[in-house]
């Protein structure tokens, strides 16, 4: 029964090291070593395909075509940022490059054209729910949070291989039958 309770702590811990680090993975490690940015889907305009709560990765630099999701400012240098698909591609009245914008959920386009320039990124990939865990941080909260999961982690794995090495151990002499006792036990089988 013992064995059984250690193996079943075993697999938990286990699937919980692997849902950590693969959150770990796709959530930061992915996009930094990508170049890429995370944001938090916060409204539910782009219901059902980007519910409430999602991490969104977007890679800037790439070409912008109609039907691609992209995560734009509404004026230039402004922080707030919305995460709408491209529903037209046109140039606008002064001539320049302009995206027609709306939310899979919303039934007008957004209002005014969106230009190059405002465009942090088309949509890489998402995550849902995971923007809940980093929206409830602050910049400083999420650093500090990835080096304890890090530092968790790799205590984990150390855990696991002394863990490991006690388990490999030889018997010691003194736990071990007599020699008698062993040849005896040979011969009943």
């Amino acid at each position: 029964m013992r064995q059984v309770v250690r193996s079943v702590a075993r697999l938990a811990a286990g699937l919980v090291v692997v849902v950590a680090t693969g959150a770990l993975a796709v959530g930061l490690v992915v996009p930094r070593l990508a170049g890429a940015s995370t944001y938090t889907v916060t409204s539910e305009s782009m219901t059902p395909g980007l519910p409430v709560g999602s991490l969104v990765v977007v890679r800037g630099g790439q070409p912008v075509a109609m039907g691609d999701i992209i995560t734009y400012q509404r004026w230039s240098g402004a922080t707030p940022v919305v995460t709408h698909r491209v529903v037209g591609v046109g140039i606008s009245t002064d001539g320049r490059l302009a995206y027609t914008t709306r939310g899979d959920a919303n039934t007008a386009d957004d209002p005014g054209f969106v230009r190059p320039e405002q465009v942090r990124g088309v949509l890489w990939y998402q995550v849902p729910h995971l923007g809940r865990l980093t929206g409830a941080l602050t910049a400083s909260q999420r650093h500090t949070a990835v080096i304890v999961l890090a530092g968790v982690l790799v205590a984990y794995a150390l855990w696991q291989l002394v863990q490991a090495g006690r388990e490999r151990r030889p018997t010691p002499r003194s736990a071990r039958p007599p020699a008698h006792a062993r040849r005896h036990v040979g011969r009943l089988l």
